[in-house]
């Protein structure tokens, strides 16, 4: 979910194509928020990812607050085993650089981006006997 003032319609599309070549990139699915997160951030992140229902265990969440300046990323269960806590430090830095730089959706389009080539699934080689 995307907040409706908060971008225009090429930023928008711009999130939405990095969100979809994330999930072909990596087989993660992605989502992110943008709004404000009524009560603390954290929790209201895990409340987010937690209405994802079945999708939540392969899905990171990038929630972003841009009114209190809070970012948070959330990684399912089953997403947890391709996008690591460094990865998401890597990626909420990423992210909060540019969006120190007045540059909102292009972070979070960085941020996604850097997610799913981490998350990227290590080639396996099958041979048969």
């Amino acid at each position: 979910m995307l907040a409706g003032e908060a971008f225009s319609e090429r930023q928008r599309e711009e999130i939405v194509k990095a969100i979809q070549q994330g999930r072909r990139t990596s087989g993660v699915n992605f989502s992110v928020y943008v709004g404000a997160a009524d009560g603390p951030t954290r929790a209201a992140a895990k409340r987010r990812h937690a209405e994802l229902g079945a999708e939540a265990a392969d899905t990171v969440l990038v929630f972003v607050d841009p009114a209190s300046r809070s970012l948070e990323i959330v990684t399912g269960s089953r997403a947890r085993r391709w996008v690591d806590d460094r990865a998401c430090a890597l990626a909420a830095m990423t992210m909060t650089t540019a969006f120190a730089a007045g540059n909102l959706a292009g972070g979070i389009v960085q941020g996604i981006q850097l997610l799913a080539e981490h998350a990227r699934h290590p080639a396996s080689l099958h041979t048969a006997h």
